[in-house]
């Protein structure tokens, strides 16, 4: 059975004292001053009433301990004592000022992305926190990409008599010197993103690919492409308005045998990704007592082409293939609804099958199917168990996207420039490298195309006998 908050201070006095939180390795986190021990600990229940440096705090939290004192003032000298002697993280880290980092989006004329740390302002949309500054940075660079919102200051911007560097690579827009027809519809899309809904813009962005791809502007495609890369990027690593706790894996796996009653040396986590039906992959991602067993992590091609574009199909045929070659799987969790639980449990019928699912709400009603096909509902968002769970899903979608998005570059970039003889991947590689896309290759003299690096004469005059013809 999973232990709760509420089960840590289930026996908590009604008395004056002080209490301590510990985390699963036994490190003290926060020690705390009450007139009223029990009274206080019940401010902790509702994680989403904390301070968002709380929160995080919270989701540690394995063990809690009090000491009764006398009066409030003996908590007070006792809490200072410990906190003095013992120095706890959390304790320390509101003292010295070092909240957490977040980020804002300014309610300006062209809002501007920001960090900070501190209190809260209502002039800001303010996302976070985040667990170092270099996953916020990280975010940053991200939305830059993807979204183009300026970073700098006001009066910087009012400054301005040309753009900065970050227009010259790409990151910003120019609303200092430069009309502005998008940026408004780019704040709100950096709004979504930040609060983790960056697949269905995945999925517009991608119909917008198709669609310069088609009318064979390449370049303008290829620009979408590394939106997209950018934003799979970040769903892998989880730019979500949630902290992000460690993993007792052998107490968490433990969780799951007990709640499923099973034992689990090897567990598989199944995803798919595919874009429009093409290029259609999976993933299988592996976990025990141990943790992740990456060396057991698998990749799938699509190898019958008819089930593309079709998920459960493709689970079908990627279960199907982990089962024929792996006989010591003892839990299959595929990610999806019950079409998904009913494929693989039909596929692997010997294999207890786990779904994972999010339900008509994006994070926060992810429910399960039980091997029995049976709906549970009941599991704490906050509980161990339940933090395992969504994250091998999330590794096992991460594992999937990244494949995917390393067979979508192989293809992205080969556009007009296979259908030239006697241009390898070595050589096409040089030229796109050299001039960017395929609409400067086409526009680039002979002269210009003698030029790159390794191309060589016979390859140039090729190149430019089939743009010039």
């Amino acid at each position: 059975m999973n232990i709760q908050f509420s089960d840590l201070i289930e026996n908590s006095p009604i008395s004056p004292g002080i209490y301590k939180m510990y985390d699963a390795d036994g490190v003290l986190l926060y020690v705390g001053k009450a007139k009223n021990i029990s009274a206080r600990l019940k401010q902790y229940l509702d994680i989403s009433k904390l301070e968002s440096h709380k929160q995080i705090m919270r989701s540690l939290v394995t063990r809690v301990e009090w000491e009764v004192t006398k009066t409030e003032s003996d908590a007070l000298v006792l809490e200072e004592q410990l906190i003095k002697n013992q120095k706890p993280k959390y304790n320390i880290m509101m003292t010295d000022g070092k909240m957490y980092p977040m980020l804002a989006l300014t309610n300006s004329e062209f809002p501007r992305l920001l960090k900070f740390r501190g209190k809260i302002s209502q002039k800001r949309d303010v996302f976070g926190p985040y667990p170092s500054v270099s996953a916020l940075n990280e975010t940053i660079k991200i939305i830059q990409k993807v979204c183009q919102i300026r970073t700098c200051t006001d009066t910087f911007m009012k400054n301005r008599t040309r753009p900065c560097l970050l227009y010259q690579i790409g990151r910003c827009s120019g609303p200092c010197v430069l009309p502005q027809n998008n940026y408004n519809e780019n704040v709100q899309m950096a709004r979504r993103i930040l609060r983790g809904d960056s697949e269905p813009i995945v999925n517009e962005l991608s119909e917008k690919m198709k669609l310069f791809s088609e009318n064979m502007d390449f370049e303008s495609a290829a620009i979408i492409r590394d939106k997209i890369a950018a934003l799979t990027h970040t769903a892998v690593r989880g730019i979500k308005n949630r902290p992000q706790p460690g993993i007792d894996w052998n107490e968490s796996v433990n969780d799951l045998e007990n709640w499923l009653g099973i034992k689990i040396e090897k567990a598989c986590v199944f995803d798919n990704s595919h874009l429009f039906g093409r290029m259609a992959v999976g993933s299988m991602i592996v976990f025990g007592h141990d943790g992740f067993i990456k060396s057991d992590y698998k990749h799938f091609k699509l190898k019958d082409a008819a089930r593309a574009g079709n998920d459960i199909a493709m689970m079908e045929e990627f279960v199907r293939r982990a089962n024929d070659k792996s006989k010591d799987i003892n839990l299959i969790i595929v990610d999806g609804g019950m079409a998904q639980w009913k494929i693989a449990h039909k596929t692997a019928p010997q294999i207890p099958v786990l779904g994972v699912t999010k339900g008509e709400v994006r994070n926060g009603d992810e429910h399960f199917i039980m091997p029995d096909g049976n709906i549970s509902r009941d599991m704490e968002k906050d509980s161990r168990l339940f933090l395992m769970l969504r994250a091998v899903r999330d590794e096992a979608h991460r594992f999937a996207i990244s494949f995917h998005r390393a067979q979508y570059a192989k293809t992205i970039t080969a556009s007009q420039l296979d259908e030239i003889e006697g241009i390898g991947p070595a050589r096409k590689r040089a030229v796109l490298h050299h001039f960017g896309s395929v609409r400067q290759i086409s526009d680039a003299s002979l002269d210009a195309l003698l030029k790159v690096p390794g191309l060589g004469k016979s390859a140039a005059e090729k190149i430019y006998s089939y743009f010039h013809k």
